[in-house]
């Protein structure tokens, strides 16, 4: 009775624009240590954005395959492996401030787009500032990550667009979860929400 209510909890609230930290114990070695932002999370399933796992790919090269001239100085930074789904797709996650032709606020601090003007712009020099740049997405049906969150799999906590925007990427995972006052050293395959 008392994981009905869980489950019935997990159901009928929005993880949007949560964080899922992957559980020391997660067995899908694709998101292994990786922490996800939720963009979309519904009864028909859910949308996030690794943000912790950098490509070989970097901005400039983006920029060059849309015939783009870099004048960002920001054209050595890594562009992220946003997830296994759809590899050719661009998505960035950025603060509120600019608005693009497929801008979603995801919370009051972050939003997602996934239309080339946003690029131009980066490209440009022009912003946004706060920005990470993600090729693919991590997606869920229905049901689905709820069953993964039972299972101990991910962690849920509060998204911050300082973990997103300053903490170096490769210090993200662990910085959120000290954030929140959890060694996920200890933890094993424990899991629960913060």
């Amino acid at each position: 009775m008392h994981s009905q209510n869980i489950d019935s909890d997990l159901t009928h609230n929005s993880l949007r624009g949560q964080f899922l930290l992957a559980m020391p114990g997660m067995e899908d070695s694709r998101f292994k240590h990786t922490i996800a932002f939720v963009c979309e999370h519904n009864p028909e399933g859910a949308m996030a954005i690794v943000v912790n796992v950098p490509s070989k790919v970097q901005w400039h090269e983006v920029f060059r395959q849309l015939s783009l001239d870099d004048r960002s100085q920001r054209g050595e930074e890594p562009v992220l492996l946003g997830g296994p789904l759809s590899p050719e797709q661009g998505f960035v996650l950025h603060g509120t401030g600019m608005k693009f032709d497929s801008t979603v606020e995801v919370s009051e601090d972050i939003s997602l787009t996934a239309s080339k003007d946003i690029l131009e712009s980066l490209a440009g020099g022009r912003g946004p500032d706060d920005v990470l740049v993600a090729l693919g997405y991590a997606g869920w049906e229905g049901g689905q990550l709820e069953q993964e969150l039972l299972e101990n799999a991910w962690l849920t906590l509060p998204a911050e667009p300082e973990i997103l925007f300053a903490t170096p990427t490769e210090k993200r995972w662990q910085a959120a979860a000290a954030r929140h006052g959890i060694d996920l050293g200890g933890i094993g395959s424990q899991a629960g929400h913060a």
